[in-house]
């Protein structure tokens, strides 16, 4: 066989396993941002009744499931009240929720769910007068199977913006392991028994870095028109970042949107959501089944598609590709994926910005052998023959003299992930009039 035909071949099976994805992901669906009451259909409940004003539905925070939870397995959380607090990116007046059970063994049964602005940035008190019971398909408890998810009804309620969110879930029994992300840096909390309808936190004592079945903030908006789904590996993911401080390069882009409307720039009403999970890699899913850290490819219809009011995408994988290969990674089939990834956001209508490669010289798995696959998957980038658009991150925070490694003021120290100020810089390299359009007929 060829070079040329097994390079077919290969990526014919990638776009196999993408459409196989979908249909693995079944009740996913993408949702164009129109108000229309509540989610599900049956009776409405008085305080999640529809919207009282116009608006349109987009993203204001999401994180991808990422793994089922390390001693979980029998008694999950059980008894125990969990309450997430999450960072509104862009504010609203009603929102919803999104509730996975990817990991778990049995269903689900949430008995009480609430929603509450937090009184202040790190803290599981609420505001006062914001408190408000959530329901799904009209009644207070949720069942969601085991590997499903489930989107509670619209309720009334104003989110500012840049406010934390306290969604608390109270579970009498378990459900085997625990649908989790772990690299949340932001700290939640934990309470013994049913204290979701608690706004002075007391009752919360444990504190966890861990965001747990939650998956998904949505708002009805007046600031934005539509979101935008960044997928990556740590490096979107934020894992070096200060905890409590999002300080994740998705955050600052978020924070520069907002700006560049509010001063009447040529910019979108866009709000970003991460879909970041640290260790991921385009090609190859993580262990397990389902899979701990399911690959870009695997998760794609879930966490990109799946999201409310989607109107590009930025991606930043390939990464751990090369680094979590044995020998030397092919670049020709990590591009592949990558390109598949496109065309499958591609058939949505959906704009797509990748990313170079940054560089990691200096850690622990750096190679020369690594690094030229690095560059190749970099020059194929730049080229225009992968993305609609490119962000230069590795032109942006490599060091000049060493281009190999991160500039100093970059790095985290690991030499691998970057420092806030890193982050930072991440965001700034974007040329916001890029997110605007949508896919082209051909790329």
């Amino acid at each position: 066989m060829t070079k040329r035909h097994g390079y077919a071949l290969l990526t014919a099976i990638i776009a196999l396993i993408v459409v196989v994805s979908a249909a693995i992901y079944v009740g996913v669906s993408s949702d164009d941002g129109r108000p229309a009451g509540p989610l599900a259909t049956g009776r409405v409940p008085r305080d999640s009744a529809a919207p009282a004003s116009t608006g349109t539905w987009v993203g204001a925070w999401a994180t991808s499931p990422a793994a089922a939870e390390p001693g979980t397995e029998t008694t999950g959380m059980a008894d125990r009240s969990i309450r997430n607090v999450v960072h509104a990116g862009v504010g609203g007046t009603s929102a919803r929720i999104t509730l996975s059970n990817l990991y778990g063994s049995a269903p689900l049964t949430v008995t009480h769910a609430t929603i509450a602005v937090a009184a202040a940035g790190n803290t599981p008190a609420a505001e006062p007068g914001t408190l408000r019971r959530l329901t799904f398909n009209g009644t207070t408890t949720a069942v969601v199977p085991a590997g499903g998810q489930i989107v509670s009804d619209a309720v009334r309620l104003r989110i500012p913006t840049g406010a934390d969110v306290l969604v608390t879930t109270y579970s009498p029994t378990g459900s085997g392991p625990v649908t989790y992300h772990p690299h949340a840096r932001q700290i939640s909390y934990l309470a013994r028994g049913d204290q979701a309808d608690d706004v002075t936190g007391a009752p919360y004592t444990e504190q966890t870095p861990y965001w747990r079945y939650l998956t998904a903030l949505d708002v009805l908006s007046n600031e934005a028109d539509g979101t935008v789904v960044a997928l990556g590996d740590s490096l979107t993911d934020g894992i070096t970042s200060t905890t409590g401080a999002n300080h994740r390069w998705t955050d600052v882009l978020a924070e520069r949107l907002r700006a560049a409307v509010a001063a009447g720039q040529d910019a979108p009403r866009y709000s970003v959501v991460n879909e970041g999970i640290s260790g991921n890699r385009v090609l190859t899913d993580g262990l397990g089944r389902p899979a701990d850290n399911p690959s870009g490819l695997n998760r794609f219809t879930r966490d990109v598609l799946g999201r409310t009011n989607v109107k590009v995408v930025v991606i930043d994988l390939g990464v751990n590709d090369i680094l979590r290969t044995p020998g030397t990674a092919d670049p020709d089939r990590i591009v592949a994926g990558l390109r598949t990834l496109v065309a499958h956001a591609h058939a949505r209508g959906l704009k797509v910005i990748g990313a170079t490669l940054m560089p990691f010289g200096g850690h622990r798995g750096y190679t020369p052998q690594r690094e030229a696959v690095r560059q190749e998957i970099n020059v194929r980038i730049r080229s225009g023959r992968v993305y609609d658009a490119v962000v230069d991150f590795d032109k942006a925070l490599r060091d000049p003299y060493a281009p190999q490694r991160l500039r100093a003021d970059y790095d985290s120290g690991d030499h691998l992930h970057p420092s806030d100020a890193g982050y930072a810089r991440m965001a700034e390299v974007f040329d916001l009039r890029e997110l605007k359009g949508s896919a082209p007929a051909e790329l």
